[in-house]
């Protein structure tokens, strides 16, 4: 290996300490606290409120408002907040919107599920609202604040803040609920929520973003709500990026949402459920998201993304061959440690390609429409066919169905990227500043 190669590899552990990629941890951290708390942390306090287990499943969903979040992402692309908007408007947006996640988890801290459930389901609902619109704000900086060469390592950093921010809220509550009361757990999670602040405030505004030209009127009001979806399908291409993004992900969240259910069959223990799919399994998905930013800046985003959908399918034949093999802890091990790995590499890189793909007068409005869009066919299908499948043909048969699931995924991307679609539908966050997300050989 010659110097010229040591200096590639070189480049892509450089960007883990820049500014940029150090505020998406930051955010990354604020952005997944929200979330805990409506998660397993309000989970296991409605369970010690004595509250039954069909109404506790119900309150899944309060998670319904992160899928809908498009539907208002417009505003923070095109509204001006009076006094505190000369800040700026992502920081402007991000403060008030902290303030706002903060005062749904004070709210959601001061009622009582034992006194009244309705009020309990309303105050989750609440910090699902105010989460979801801070995540508005801040994918909307992360992508504006990242270089196109920094889109993969700040995807990545966004993850790593991400899953500390949703631990670290759930383990602190827990701490201090055991000590002082789920009111006071809740009320010192809402720490979680400065991280973004303070990235926000350091950083400043981000210079790459591109305001939307001034509104006046009921029409340009309507433009105003329409400008990002008519700017996204003039594209050349844009319905079959679409597409992409609406299947490529369908048999990976089929395979994923049955694991438990695999492994309670296969008869593995509480004990070592913990062991493998959390302890091993939160290692590797680190190790993934770390080796995901660096083959993103080595690869190229078309080939990284490619290699990303190919491991991501075929981690569910290792789940076809644990079901075969049965009760087998060095399988279990195999099989989860591959899969997380695979995640958290295809998380970074896909990431970091619908990051591109967003034009940065509209950011927020068009990252909220694409992340929306990549989960809600996955989460309809699974939610309603997982359980009958595997009763019909078995799961061996049905982790081989995912994994062929994944096929037409992995087809269409190198099909995009033959055909040169990919670099004609990318946006202008992934090619204004320093690097191009185009860059490199089709796949």
């Amino acid at each position: 290996m010659d110097r010229t190669e040591d200096k590639r590899w070189s480049d892509g552990f450089r960007p883990y300490v820049e500014k940029a990629p150090l505020a998406a941890l930051a955010l990354g951290i604020s952005s997944g606290f929200p979330y805990a708390m409506i998660g397993a942390t309000l989970t296991t306090r409605l369970a010690a409120s004595g509250i039954d287990k069909k109404t506790v499943t119900a309150f899944s969903l309060a998670f319904l408002v992160y899928n809908l979040k498009f539907l208002w992402a417009w505003v923070v692309d095109g509204v001006r907040l009076p006094v505190i908007g000369r800040l700026g408007q992502r920081v402007s947006w991000l403060i008030v919107t902290a303030a706002l996640v903060v005062a749904a988890v004070v709210n959601l801290a001061l009622v009582d599920p034992a006194a009244s459930i309705a009020a309990t389901a309303t105050a989750a609902i609440l910090v699902g609202a105010a989460g979801s619109t801070f995540d508005i704000v801040i994918d909307a900086f992360r992508i504006e604040t990242l270089e196109p060469r920094q889109l993969g390592v700040g995807s990545g950093m966004s993850q790593y803040g991400w899953r500390i921010g949703s631990a670290g809220a759930g383990a602190l509550a827990l701490v201090v609920a055991e000590r002082a009361g789920w009111s006071t757990a809740y009320l010192a999670c809402a720490i979680f929520a400065l991280p973004a602040v303070l990235a926000g405030l350091a950083l400043g505004e981000p210079q790459r973003r591109r305001p939307p030209i001034e509104r006046r009127g009921l029409a340009e009001g309507f433009r105003a709500i329409s400008g990002p979806f008519v700017q996204f399908f003039s594209r050349e291409g844009a319905f079959v990026v679409l597409a992409f993004i609406l299947i490529f992900k369908v048999g990976d969240t089929l395979a994923n949402l049955t694991l438990r259910l695999l492994f309670d069959d296969l008869g593995f223990t509480g004990d070592e459920i913990a062991f493998y799919d959390v302890g091993i399994g939160f290692f590797a998905y680190l190790v993934g998201i770390f080796i995901g930013g660096i083959l993103y800046a080595r690869m190229g985003m078309k080939r990284a993304v490619l290699l990303s959908l190919v491991l991501m399918g075929v981690s569910n034949l290792s789940f076809a061959a644990l079901a075969a093999a049965g009760h087998s802890n060095f399988g279990m091990a195999a099989a989860i440690g591959f899969e997380n790995a695979a995640s958290g590499f295809g998380g970074v890189v896909v990431i970091a390609y619908f990051s591109a793909l967003c034009d940065l007068r509209f950011t927020a409005a068009q990252f909220a429409l694409i992340s929306a869009a990549a989960s809600i066919v996955g989460r309809i299908v699974t939610g309603t066919t997982a359980g009958a499948l595997i009763e019909a043909i078995g799961y061996v048969d049905f982790y081989l169905l995912t994994t062929v699931l994944a096929l037409p995924g992995v087809a269409l991307f190198w099909w995009m990227s033959r055909s040169g679609m990919i670099d004609r539908s990318i946006g202008s966050a992934g090619v204004e500043g320093e690097g191009d997300a185009r860059a490199g050989d089709p796949v």
